[in-house]
């Protein structure tokens, strides 16, 4: 089965996702030009002549703003294993390290030296150097990154000289049907461009970022592209190019860029040095036929509620467990990955006008997003003894903390977020940082006091869930260790 592949390694963590390096993290989003909101004027060609027509004026407007990115990390972990025999065979010295290096694209968002390009091209990198299309280079340094998003933010020191910046444009207003068009650095070659439609939107469930909402284009994306531009026909960015979906790791014509408005939101986070979403306190699960029925729908559309926190801002609005959410400030709401994005790309203290059917009947509320509290205090704790969890570091889940992990976690409830390499949970690969621990023992858990008092009498079994699948490992009656599904 195809999977998407990252046009480079993608590093994502599951504790600090945001990232700051650097101290100038002040007045990012306010440098950055407005968004370009001219609407596209979309005519289909009834002529030869007009099937002859080029973009190379919009080329020529929009590539000198893209940018390639060149990074190298030194590998301190040793050498590989030939050397290691080499070195013992022949009594050679210790291993040297080896510089990694790889490659990737860029944009200008400000003519001071601000550059947006993915997080896993510069993650890690010890040396960053970017290179104009005029030919100019500048090392770069790495102001703020976030893992969660993908994106990274770099500097660098112009010294006074103005640099060619990208136009804003409004992922909201693309189209199924749009012309695209990709600029990025591809295999190393050079500058290269490519062109395609825009062959979806609101592309979810990608797995390549934990805010799964992409624009999905048919212009060749290749590595090297990753944190290229997405244009549309007028020449402003639609979307930072960030993955492929591929068997070979080849362009198949299915490429997903991070849309512009996202940008924009992590652009406002480098200004506070940490990514902050609008909550509501809401959860649900996408409708079915059948429950879509059960709620006078005709055609399955919309989010089931499931949960909703209460004193949050979605019990204060009136929505209650049963509604089906619809839309969020006029866009349509088809699941959880659709809400975070309408609530990422709104600012706390935003009162969103929400669509929703109860019993039948369309209903109309305000919900104004709140910052997402972090009750109860996550309390991070390794656990030690002689339990099934010794080695495995847990903490309370909150709207904060699930936030701040960014893998589409529950609200509520104890969350693994380390296993030491030499724990019974490593060693036997029963268990994932990520996963949920729902019994320990036998007895159900619901903090991490109660983890620990269980883990203090020696449990041997345990029961957990990962992605909404439930596991159930520990000794059997014969003393042998094993899994099943719960």
């Amino acid at each position: 089965m195809a999977t998407p592949t990252k046009t480079a390694g993608l590093a994502l963590a599951i504790i600090g996702a945001a990232v700051a390096a650097h101290a100038q993290t002040t007045g990012f989003a306010a440098s950055v030009a407005p968004t370009d909101t001219t609407p596209v004027t979309r005519v289909v060609p009834d002529s030869p002549g007009q099937l002859s027509l080029s973009y190379a004026p919009i080329v020529k407007s929009a590539a000198p703003a893209v940018v390639n990115i060149y990074t190298a990390r030194v590998d301190r972990s040793g050498a590989s294993s030939m050397t290691d025999f080499m070195r013992q065979f022949y009594g050679a010295g210790p291993a040297q390290p080896r510089v990694q290096q790889s490659l990737g694209s860029g944009v200008v968002v400000a003519a001071d030296g601000l550059i947006i390009t993915n997080n896993h091209v510069v993650a890690g990198a010890d040396q960053i150097l970017v290179a104009l299309a005029d030919r100019r280079e500048y090392p770069a340094k790495l102001v703020f990154a976030d893992a969660r998003l993908d994106l990274a933010l770099l500097r660098v020191d112009t010294r006074g000289a103005a640099l060619p910046v990208i136009r804003m444009g409004d992922s909201d207003r693309a189209e199924v049907g749009d012309v695209t068009i990709a600029i990025g650095n591809p295999f190393g070659v050079g500058q290269t461009v490519t062109t395609g439609i825009v062959s979806a939107i609101a592309r979810t469930g990608i797995g390549v970022s934990d805010w799964q909402f992409f624009i999905q284009t048919d212009a060749a994306i290749n590595p090297g592209n990753s944190g290229g531009a997405l244009l549309d026909s007028q020449g402003r960015l639609m979307g930072i190019n960030t993955a492929i979906f591929s068997r070979t790791g080849g362009s198949n014509g299915i490429g997903f860029a991070i849309p512009s408005k996202m940008v924009r939101v992590f652009l406002a986070a480098a200004d506070k040095g940490k990514l902050v979403s609008g909550w509501i306190g809401v959860e649900g699960e996408p409708l079915t036929t059948e429950s879509a029925r059960l709620n006078g729908l005709d055609r399955p559309g919309g989010l089931l509620v499931t949960a909703v926190v209460p004193g949050s801002p979605g019990a204060a609005a009136g929505i209650r467990i049963g509604d089906v959410l619809r839309t969020v400030d006029g866009k349509e709401v088809a699941d959880g990955g659709q809400l975070r994005y309408s609530l990422a790309t709104e600012g706390v203290g935003r009162a969103l006008d929400v669509v929703l059917m109860r019993g039948g009947r369309e209903q109309r509320v305000a919900v104004t997003l709140a910052a997402p509290p972090e009750t109860p205090a996550r309390q991070v704790t390794p656990l030690t003894g002689k339990s099934i969890l010794s080695g495995v570091t847990v903490a309370n889940l909150s709207p904060a903390y699930a936030q701040e992990l960014g893998a589409g976690l529950p609200e509520s409830g104890v969350v693994v977020v380390q296993i030491l390499g030499q724990a019974p949970a490593a060693r036997l690969g029963f268990l994932k940082p990520g996963d949920l621990i729902e019994a320990v023992g036998g007895q159900p858990v619901g903090t991490v006091a109660d983890v620990i008092a269980r883990a203090a009498a020696g449990a041997t079994s345990l029961r957990f869930s990962r992605s909404g699948q439930r596991a159930e490992c520990g000794l059997t009656a014969n003393g042998q260790f094993g899994c099943r599904t719960a």
